[in-house]
């Protein structure tokens, strides 16, 4: 298997200490251009795509294997592995801040610091947790996405992007969502929006950021506030945005809060 081709591996960046950035559901590696620029000069910038989008190779993509966001987990070691990575600084943003958690619960020594950029570890509602939709609500919103893909995409981008939004990046992310791998895209949403990872949060022992946006309608505050309270080496940064894409939205506030994080060690 060759890693580097199967996650469209690239690698730049000046610095000795690896800063690994890890997209959205039906996103790429290229949704971190307005941030990378910011840490090329002291760390090395390690970006891949998930396998069923960007440019990876779906041809390596079996649903047998990619069952749970524990595979995509494991497929965040792997590159780690084949970059031969220590001392990592993950970056992710949504459901791969998940991924991130996971991969460092089962290989905490390879990570030094997480940053969770607009994280959920459960997006239903329960009793005295509030997710940001019902379990109908998840229900209609997979089978829309079932049902008419293209349109579900065009539904979903704008409530993504959210009011801080300009207009092109709800179009860029509506067209990334629609160049995905159709079936791969389809399972993942299943995977993603029916996980539930909040038992993980205390088993998280590396120091993490999470970075909140105080109006996201994907993920609300109550969910960067229920992290923060069961992640024990954890710290709840809110940027003051609508949205769910901070790091597309409002470069520079993520910028300054990523870095602020990092210094403090």
């Amino acid at each position: 298997m060759n890693v580097r081709k199967r996650n469209n591996i690239s690698v730049n960046g000046k610095g000795k200490q690896p800063m690994l950035f890890a997209h959205g559901y039906g996103c790429d590696q290229n949704m971190w251009r307005f941030i990378t620029p910011a840490f090329e000069d002291e760390y090395r910038i390690v970006l891949f795509d998930h396998v069923g989008f960007g440019e990876s190779e779906a041809d390596d993509y079996a649903a047998e294997k990619y069952n749970s966001l524990q595979a995509y987990a494991d497929d965040v070691l792997e590159i780690c592995e084949a970059l031969e990575l220590q001392d990592v600084v993950y970056v992710g943003h949504s459901v791969s801040a998940m991924i991130g958690m996971l991969a460092a619960i089962k290989r905490p020594g390879i990570f030094s610091q997480l940053v969770l950029v607009a994280p959920s570890p459960c997006y239903i509602n329960y009793d005295g947790y509030r997710g940001g939709f019902s379990e109908a609500e998840i229900t209609g919103m997979l089978e829309a996405l079932d049902s008419d893909f293209f349109s579900w995409s065009s539904n979903i981008a704008p409530l993504i992007m959210g009011s801080s939004g300009l207009p092109e990046l709800t179009d860029e992310l509506t067209e990334s969502f629609c160049r995905s791998n159709l079936a791969i895209a389809k399972n993942f949403a299943r995977i993603m929006f029916l996980a539930d990872n909040r038992r993980e949060l205390t088993n998280v022992r590396t120091p993490s950021l999470i970075l909140q946006c105080s109006e996201d309608a994907v993920a609300p505050l109550e969910v960067g506030e229920y992290m923060h309270r069961n992640m024990p080496a954890s710290k709840l940064q809110l940027l003051a945005m609508n949205g769910h894409s901070p790091h597309l939205t409002a470069p520079q506030e993520t910028i300054t809060a990523i870095k602020a994080f990092l210094e403090k060690g």
